[in-house]
């Protein structure tokens, strides 16, 4: 393998990185809100609102039921729109962090589900508003939970940045299409596919030593 694509595969190891750490952030910043209203507008909740239900509920999964393929394609012009651009590493956060934000607010409801009712009713008889609940009894014991599903939720977004590559992103998804695909270098597709296998890897494995040492 160049040196000039060793040079290359390290730049699209930080482009890959950038995408998938700030398309986190930005699911997270939506979907945690997202997520926290999924659950407690639902019927018999402390918020219980069968509009904002159905609203959400739609809205979610038509995002969960379109594949990420797709979706890239659908929000070109968005992704114009808001970046100047429709390709390139910036342009690519945009579909990624709209394709995970479904995904990021239903696991944050799958995780405060797992929390006790007992909890929420002790809370509800000692006079606490559901907003001081969710955040102070809710949120706190669905931490582990939480962070489990964080690990998952960054992992897929990082395996979206590779198929970002498709319609121009960088990153090492661009590099194995361009280069290991197109044409034949089959040392480089090994390389990147085994940096991504990696990648995934530590972030997992990160967030279950995390949860672990929180539910402690």
């Amino acid at each position: 393998m160049s040196s000039y694509m060793i040079e290359a595969i390290g730049t699209g190891i930080i482009e890959t990185l950038e995408m998938t750490f700030f398309s986190s952030i930005f699911a997270y910043l939506i979907g945690l809100p997202l997520g926290v209203l999924l659950y407690a507008t639902a019927e018999g909740r402390i918020l219980a609102n069968r509009g904002i239900q159905v609203v959400l509920g739609v809205f979610i999964n038509i995002g969960r039921s379109l594949p990420f393929l797709i979706l890239l394609v659908l929000l070109i012009p968005l992704t114009r729109m808001l970046t100047g651009s429709s390709i390139g590493t910036v342009a690519s956060i945009v579909p990624l962090t709209i394709g995970a934000v479904p995904i990021v607010a239903r696991m944050v409801e799958s995780s405060l589900s797992e929390v006790s009712e007992g909890i929420i009713e002790a809370a509800t008889s000692m006079g606490a508003s559901p907003w001081y609940i969710i955040l102070h009894f809710l949120l706190p014991e669905a931490m582990p939970s939480l962070m489990l599903g964080a690990a998952i939720n960054v992992a897929t977004i990082l395996g979206y940045s590779a198929m970002a590559g498709v319609i121009g992103g960088g990153g090492l998804g661009a590099i194995a299409l361009q280069y290991g695909y197109y044409r034949y270098q089959k040392d480089v597709l090994w390389t990147t596919v085994t940096l991504l296998v990696l990648m995934v890897m530590l972030i997992q494995g990160s967030g279950n030593r995390l949860a672990k040492k929180i539910r402690r």
